[in-house]
């Protein structure tokens, strides 16, 4: 059984049911990772839920590091953030499999559910901070919850990694200082990722697109820079004196829809979560709109039911056949022995985003170790030495904290890539393209380069 499977019967008109489908799917797949860690003969979890791994110590009695995830189970990210709930914990897993950090096993709490919203992620962030007294959090996603859950990651001095919130607006405030070390990302920011999808909707012919975001810190960010990119490139921007932008918690979009397509483009790039986009995009198919229409999507959209949500055509066809996207794809060092692991554990090749999540949990307990303490201050500290050097490179992520209980320095290169952080917080990386098929299925069919002369 894949452990990422979709249960989404009907995602367009039944979204409750659709979260509390995703939530079940992120259990099992949790309790399948305690499974399969008890084949190494570790003990069995207290709770499907509620460790990062068997090896782990539980929150109760944790005297070493102790770390948290603030995570979509549920809500519009859910089907796509689900490979980052297993990528956690397989890290703290490994970890502590081979000594922990600091001499004890690292804690890793039951992940927080952020639902992709950013009221319910301060909540679990100030949980995690107040309560819980965890020194990092992997996390989040969403780009609008991870800008409500930093303001009080710094306050309780917490260090906050994500591996997929990728606004640009995020750089701007790097520059200005106001993160004080405390944030980082081992996702690349949508200002290259908008140039890359820019690149290849000029090398495709079209001359003429229309964009349509979802009115939050991704969907504005990545608008703003995909339309700077297309226009620089020599293509037209159809509704740039009106963009479409949609409420992240609209269920009818006729009007939106109408707002994109209506200018007669070529290609609309659809900047949208996988729940909100699929109906978008079936109301645009239903409004005879996008016929002909090329649709360019990100990494927001990208779910294996996507192309199933969004329906087929009257001759049984898939709607999105032919769609092409962007994400930000993973060659770093350590891919190789992430992909062993997960192949073994899971019988498929790492998803989109398991990489960057496995990336920002090495990158808390290697700071640890370097900073021979288990504070968000310590991991502060060393956050970027042990991310760009100098020091020995390492992929292994059990072989870097060897070195640094031993005194020495490294320079970790992750499974998404060298995750070299600059002063704002942010890496660089390479994006993959990827294509609906005729039988719904996403195929990775090339790569892009965001660079644009």
């Amino acid at each position: 059984m894949k452990p990422f499977a979709a249960a989404y019967s009907d995602p367009i008109t039944k979204r409750k049911t659709a979260r509390t489908i995703a939530l079940a799917i992120v259990t099992l797949a949790t309790g399948f990772l305690a499974a399969a860690c008890q084949e190494s003969g570790a003990p069995p979890a207290n709770s499907p839920n509620a460790s990062s791994s068997p090896s782990s110590s539980t929150a109760s009695d944790a005297k070493g590091l102790k770390i948290g995830s603030l995570l979509p189970a549920t809500g519009d990210l859910a089907s796509v953030g689900q490979p980052m709930l297993a990528a956690v914990p397989l890290l703290v897993d490994t970890v502590n499999q081979c000594g922990g950090v600091n001499g004890a096993p690292v804690t890793l709490l039951p992940n927080t559910d952020d639902q992709t919203d950013p009221t319910a992620g301060a909540d679990g962030m100030t949980k995690l901070a107040e309560v819980d007294k965890v020194a990092g959090v992997v996390g989040s996603f969403a780009s609008s919850v991870s800008s409500a859950a930093i303001p009080i990651a710094i306050r309780n001095k917490v260090v906050l990694v994500s591996p997929g919130s990728t606004s640009p607006v995020f750089t701007e405030r790097g520059k200005k200082g106001e993160f004080q070390g405390y944030w980082a990302r081992t996702a690349p920011p949508d200002t290259y990722q908008a140039r890359a999808l820019a690149k290849l909707a000029y090398e495709k012919g079209i001359r003429r697109a229309a964009t349509i975001v979802i009115n939050n810190d991704y969907g504005r960010g990545f608008e703003k820079e995909f339309v700077q990119a297309f226009k620089k490139l020599g293509g037209t921007i159809t509704n740039e004196a009106k963009p479409a932008r949609y409420d992240p918690k609209a269920t009818t979009f006729e009007t939106e829809a109408q707002a994109a397509f209506g200018g007669k483009p070529q290609g609309v790039a659809a900047v949208a979560y996988a729940e909100t986009g699929a109906l978008l995009l079936k109301t645009a198919y239903e409004q005879g709109l996008s016929k002909g229409v090329q649709i360019l999507l990100t990494d927001g959209s990208k779910s294996d039911q996507f192309a199933s949500q969004v329906g087929k055509t009257s001759d049984g066809k898939f709607i999105l056949q032919g769609a092409v996207g962007t994400i930000p794809g993973a060659d770093g060092k350590a891919l190789a022995a992430l992909t062993k692991l997960w192949q073994a554990k899971y019988n498929q090749a790492p998803p989109a985003y398991a990489p960057q999540s496995w990336d920002a949990a090495a990158l808390l307990v290697l700071a640890a170790q370097a900073a021979k303490a288990n504070t968000g201050d310590a991991i502060k500290s060393k956050l970027r030495e042990v991310a760009n050097g100098p020091g020995k490179e390492v992929s292994d992520v059990c072989e870097g904290l060897k070195l640094l209980s031993q005194g020495q320095k490294i320079n970790y290169q992750g499974a998404s890539g060298n995750v070299d952080i600059d002063e704002n917080g942010d890496v660089s990386g390479v994006y993959d393209v990827w294509e609906v098929e005729p039988d719904g299925k996403l195929k990775t069919v090339s790569k892009v380069s965001p660079v644009i002369n």
